[in-house]
């Protein structure tokens, strides 16, 4: 398999970026500041995103592993089809939690709902480009090595463009109280853990 396994590397590190829209999904730096209903929103969807920033963790340890096996072109598939269908299924319950939570509870309300709801149209936007991987990688022919190969140099190519663009509406989301107050929750403190070991 050794005609594929260069792509499979620029695959996995294609990958890791999809770990750190995660990570944007948990504040960074710290505050006592800020009122109950924030933190209580804070709480909400940090609690929401940990068990889907794990699954995410996981589909990218999934396909790190394929990758490092020398594993056979089905094989690749398969693990390549499984994950991508998790990570879209991961973004698509935190887009879930962020849509459930509501606006939170912070600065100029208009401009906190318009936030809130970027960023659930750009989670949503996520989770369907990783449903279009999966059905790329569906139809990959396994049968020849060659053609194979160039899929998933394909694949590679629009996970390096999934990973570049985006969680700028998350980043948006989270300005100022808002990640203050996410990052006293240690549910994304875990969250963003398991997105860095991912990344690595």
């Amino acid at each position: 398999m050794e005609g594929t396994n260069p792509v499979n590397k620029k695959l996995t590190a294609a990958l890791s970026g999809g770990a750190v829209l995660v990570m944007a999904l948990s504040g960074c730096s710290s505050s006592d500041d800020g009122s109950e209903k924030l933190d209580a929103w804070a709480k909400q969807v940090c609690d929401a995103v940990q068990p889907q920033a794990k699954k995410i963790e996981a589909a990218n340890i999934a396909i790190q592993k394929e990758t490092s096996d020398n594993s056979s072109p089905e094989d690749v598939q398969k693990t390549d089809a499984k994950a991508f269908q998790d990570m879209s299924d991961a973004y698509k319950a935190i887009g879930a939690a962020v849509d459930k939570a509501g606006a939170p509870d912070a600065g100029d309300a208009k401009n906190s709902e318009q936030k809130q709801q970027d960023a659930v149209k750009e989670l949503n936007s996520i989770s369907a480009s990783y449903a279009s991987l999966k059905k790329q990688v569906d139809k990959l022919d396994t049968k020849d090595q060659a053609k194979f190969a160039d899929g998933l140099k394909d694949i590679a190519g629009e996970l390096d463009k999934l990973s570049t663009s985006g969680s700028n509406a998350l980043k948006e989301l989270e300005e100022g109280e808002v990640g203050q107050a996410m990052a006293k929750q240690s549910s994304c403190k875990s969250a963003s853990g398991a997105a860095s070991a991912a990344a690595s």
